[in-house]
């Protein structure tokens, strides 16, 4: 029994202490590291839809407008383009809603986008001729679409849509 107290003694006696954090002043010495991150030109773009609203006989123009909306990095330099849109025959210069109606959708109301309040200058997809240029802030950028439906012969009642692709090139 004795040789049984004396081992557990023993083991006991010989547990490793945990480590005490220590403080040392034999010297010093460094390493350094670089931290790095490469920005390359970017941009993102959204854009918010755009609606006409409803009406009965298209008499008279309709005007609404939206907003897009760039982020690109600093000094980066773009240009946006709006597309025709998806409808059958579209152009940028001529664009087209379609009916959404079953035995409808053939039946089209124009509009038209522009870059300006005066409905002067057509935004289209072509760069250097009718997108709308700027340059990366690092922020977001916001940009208004005005959209027209002039005066036209009024199709049957339906909801006219299409949808437009809204396009940052840099």
């Amino acid at each position: 029994m004795a040789s049984t107290v004396l081992s557990l003694a023993l083991s006991i006696g010989l547990a490793t202490p945990a480590a005490d954090a220590a403080t040392y002043s034999n010297g010093t010495a460094t390493s350094s590291f670089n931290v790095t991150l490469t920005l390359q030109p970017n941009c993102a773009i959204t854009a918010n839809p755009l609606a006409f609203g409803t009406n009965g006989v298209l008499s008279a123009a309709l005007n609404q407008q939206t907003t897009l909306s760039v982020t690109c990095t600093n000094t980066t330099p773009y240009n946006v383009g709006l597309d025709a849109g998806q409808v059958a025959g579209s152009t940028v210069s001529s664009r087209l809603m379609a009916g959404t109606a079953t035995g409808n959708t053939s039946t089209t109301v124009g509009f038209q986008l522009y870059q300006d309040a005066g409905h002067t200058t057509i935004w289209g997809n072509t760069q250097g001729t009718d997108t709308v240029a700027g340059t990366g802030s690092g922020t977001a950028q916001s940009f208004t679409v005005y959209g027209q439906v002039p005066t036209q012969t009024t199709p049957k009642p339906d909801t006219y849509q299409t949808t437009v692709t809204a396009t940052v090139y840099f």
